[in-house]
């Protein structure tokens, strides 16, 4: 079997279990889903998700957002970990978007990862989720099940996101990402995984990390 065909077998497994995957952080706009993707980062979609009702009640909005404080922000968020640093680099990218894109998200990849507390990850999820570019976001649950799968050998999620974008057409980016996440959270872990029962791992598991 070829690589190419191997990719196509997994692409054609994750449409038939995630056939129109949806995004799982709950947001409104572009600026909702930006906060909420900077909220994720070592925390779970769930934990966000019950988290920024209580923000955007108060903020949901980057004008909003400056009129807390740092210290403000940081007891509503504190559930979501790493409240420090993301407390800072949301008040922070909020008075940027005001001084310098009247109050919008610019929609480019520099613009985004120019922004306090937003990496490539966070600008890609962005740019993918709300403004429809082909983006490819990489985190360590997908970067573990492409090492698994034998899709990469990458060290590093950087080296992980352009096996990916080599391998998988273009137009299935924004897609194959959200399946890759859904797909791990039902039926490939990082613990407690039984290779044999997952539909993936069954065929393509990594001979090194057979049992």
């Amino acid at each position: 079997m070829t690589k190419a065909e191997k990719v196509n077998d997994i692409l054609g497994t994750l449409d038939h279990y995630y056939p129109e995957p949806p995004i799982p952080l709950h947001h409104k706009d572009a600026y909702t889903l930006l906060v909420s993707v900077l909220l994720s980062a070592q925390c779970t979609d769930e934990r966000v998700n019950k988290t920024t009702p209580t923000l955007f009640k108060q903020a949901d909005n980057p004008y909003d957002m400056v009129k807390l404080s740092v210290e403000e922000i940081r007891e509503i968020i504190k559930p979501c970990g790493l409240s420090p640093m993301k407390s800072k680099g949301i008040h922070g990218l909020s008075q940027i978007l005001i001084d310098k894109y009247n109050g919008e998200v610019p929609n480019t990849f520099e613009g985004l990862e120019e922004l306090p507390a937003v990496g490539h990850k966070t600008a890609s999820v962005v740019m993918t989720q709300w403004f429809g570019v082909p983006a490819f976001p990489v985190d360590t649950h997908i970067h573990r099940l492409a090492y698994r799968w034998g899709l990469t050998n990458g060290k590093s999620v950087e080296q992980t996101e352009k096996d990916l974008k080599r391998l998988i057409p273009e137009s299935k980016w924004n897609k194959a990402h959200l399946q890759i996440i859904y797909y791990g959270r039902e039926y490939c872990p990082a613990r407690g995984h039984h290779w044999q029962e997952c539909p993936i791992c069954a065929k393509y598991l990594r001979k090194d990390l057979r049992d």
